[in-house]
């Protein structure tokens, strides 16, 4: 006999839990704060991983789908130096691991195959509460309640759910990306087009790096990182546009037209994104009929493997569940037990990233000749 499972929170990983249970006979229901699938935008690119967000998929029996969603050639890599000069460029040989999708048509993917009514849209959590013997009760902010004897948080970095597992809160991490859009880049914004090549480019530099990936559309979507505080990112009044973009591209003052033009020359208002984070190795007693998945239970600054790991954590809970159906307990040992050292390594490795100075020896040093990674050095890059 299956409890029925209860999450909260419509994202890639709590989708890929309900699908997972499906898959298994096992009845979910998914709680979004969000009013429909369609509401807002839903990020941009993701690489998923052969290591665990294509398990994830292949686990959900989406395989086939997702492969129908890969935008074909965006594996592409580009690196950079702030004065336009190419370090790096890799092409797209279709070889790689980690292929690319757009979030939103991944996550729609996952709902066209969940039973209709799986998700309950416009259900805000507010709360939720132990009853004793493993039952809790959410509330919702619009009102309503729901009590369930199985309950899982995947409902993000502020997630209502932790805080019936733990105290901890998330920190600002000391970085935040700023976020902006350029469409019809080919045609209406060639220089910074050509700069990022056919898939993705970086150009980093101590303290701050622009990103930029090539979505679908003709669209570049840029990310700037840089390292300050939240005061300081206070002080910029990013209701003014163009004097946030003013601002934030100041930071990059003598770097390459091609690059500043993805912050000023964007077709979209500058948006804030702070990075926040749970200690690495965050964890918590086991608690009887509730867990966390994803950056519920282990937001990290971002590292490339969020998504991938909520989509594991999806799927690996999921199959613990099924391997265990008269006893959820002995199903969220295991999920735990794995789930605890799984993200705390990858949070440890993401924290063992090269320097900038260690990025620019390592491409400034003549190639073995062995090799196959194309490593271009082409004066300004222009």
């Amino acid at each position: 006999m299956h409890i029925p499972v209860t999450v909260i929170g419509a994202g890639l990983g709590g989708l890929t839990l309900a699908r997972v249970l499906h898959v298994h006979g096992i009845p979910a229901t998914v709680y979004e704060a969000e009013s429909s699938p369609t509401v807002r935008t839903q990020g941009g690119m993701l690489d998923i991983h052969d290591d665990n967000g294509q398990l994830a998929l292949k686990a959900a029996g989406l395989t086939a789908e997702f492969r129908g969603i890969v935008m074909e050639g965006r594996q592409a890599t580009r690196i950079l130096d702030p004065d336009g000069t190419v370090l790096f460029d890799k092409a797209d040989d279709g070889m790689g691991g980690r292929p690319e999708v757009q979030r939103g048509e991944l996550r729609q993917v996952l709902l066209d195959s969940l039973p209709a009514g799986t998700v309950r849209w416009g259900h805000k959590a507010g709360g939720a509460r132990a009853l004793g013997r493993g039952r809790h009760e959410v509330t919702f902010a619009g009102g309503g309640t729901v009590v369930t004897s199985l309950l899982v948080g995947a409902d993000g970095a502020w997630s209502r759910v932790r805080p019936l597992l733990t105290t901890v809160t998330p920190e600002y991490a000391g970085t935040s990306f700023v976020e902006t859009c350029l469409y019809d880049a080919d045609t209406r914004h060639p220089a910074a087009a050509k700069a990022v090549g056919g898939g993705s480019m970086v150009a980093p530099a101590p303290g701050r790096e622009i990103h930029a990936h090539r979505e679908s559309g003709d669209t570049l979507h840029t990310y700037v990182m840089l390292a300050e505080s939240q005061d300081w990112f206070a002080a910029i009044d990013f209701n003014d546009p163009a004097a946030a973009a003013a601002r934030i591209a100041a930071e990059f003052d003598g770097w390459a037209p091609e690059l500043t033009a993805l912050i000023t020359d964007g077709d979209t208002a500058p948006v804030l994104r702070p990075h926040h984070a749970l200690p690495t190795g965050h964890r918590w007693d086991r608690v009887p009929g509730v867990t966390l998945i994803g950056d519920a239970a282990h937001l990290a600054a971002p590292n490339g493997e969020g998504a991938n790991l909520a989509m594991y954590d999806g799927a690996e809970l999921g199959r613990a569940l099924a391997a265990h159906p008269e006893d959820i307990e002995a199903a969220l040992t295991e999920y735990e037990h794995a789930m605890f050292p799984r993200s705390a390594a990858v949070a440890a490795e993401a924290a063992k990233e090269p320097t900038h100075e260690e990025i620019l020896e390592f491409f400034n040093t003549p190639a073995d000749p062995d090799t196959t990674t194309t490593t271009t050095n082409h004066g300004d890059g222009r």
